[in-house]
């Protein structure tokens, strides 16, 4: 039986001329039975081209969404910001939905999900919210600092099967107003949405949270990448 192909996009590095992707996204697509593929940031016809051999994408994470992509100026707490990153993904994502692709959005990933479909985000936690909550820890990685509140009526239930769950954490934006046809899967204590999920399209689903890093020791990380791969059968 043929794998399924997993089209995952890169983190440019313009000054360098370069794309990249960490080993962990790769290796737990890998594990979950999947077969990663890097999609090249190029011309929008070659990247139409590449997401035709894509039986599902995953959106990793990476710098900050440009906030003129949601309507606001960008404040100076927001951070590193790729256009060129930010009109390749919107691509992929409009050509996902056009195809009913199978999605999964982490960390960045999730804000790009968000706004691609007319949602917006807060450009910078600490500044604009104030919230105590760590969601920016330092490495390890691997290590959970928080918990998030499951929705059941989600597809994130089922898939980890308990109402709160322990996370690991590193950004300082997140999702602010959900898009209109995203649901809220799951909310740190602060009231921050730390998932979405989109209830007509096959499988789409993102999260604020690191899964790459714990797939190989964390059951429920594992199972976002299985889930992915399986909507793709």
């Amino acid at each position: 039986m043929k794998k399924p192909v997993i089209g995952l996009t890169p983190s440019l590095d313009s000054d360098h001329h370069t794309m990249q992707a960490r080993l962990h996204y790769l290796q737990a697509i890998e594990a979950a039975g999947g077969i990663p593929l890097l999609l090249p940031p190029l011309s929008p016809d070659t990247v139409r081209e590449a997401s035709l051999v894509c039986d599902g994408l995953l959106f990793t994470g990476g710098v900050d969404v440009h906030p003129s992509r949601y309507g606001e100026e960008m404040l100076a707490a927001c951070g590193e910001v790729c256009p060129q990153r930010d009109e390749m993904e919107l691509s992929l994502l409009r050509l996902a939905l056009e195809r009913d692709l199978p999605v999964l959005g982490i960390c960045r990933g999730i804000q790009l999900i968000n706004v691609g479909l007319g949602g917006t985000l807060w450009q910078d936690l600490p500044s604009q919210t104030g919230s105590p909550l760590c969601h920016s820890q330092r490495p390890p990685f691997d290590m959970t600092v928080h918990t998030v509140r499951i929705e059941e009526a989600s597809p994130l239930f089922s898939l980890l099967g308990t109402h709160e769950y322990a996370v690991n954490s590193t950004h300082h934006q997140a999702v602010r107003d959900c898009a209109p046809s995203l649901r809220a899967a799951a909310r740190s204590s602060d009231g921050i949405i730390e998932a979405v999920w989109r209830p007509e399209s096959r499988f789409l689903l993102g999260v604020q949270w690191h899964p790459e890093f714990r797939f190989a020791s964390d059951k429920g990380a594992a199972a976002l990448f299985s889930a992915l791969v399986r909507s793709c059968g």
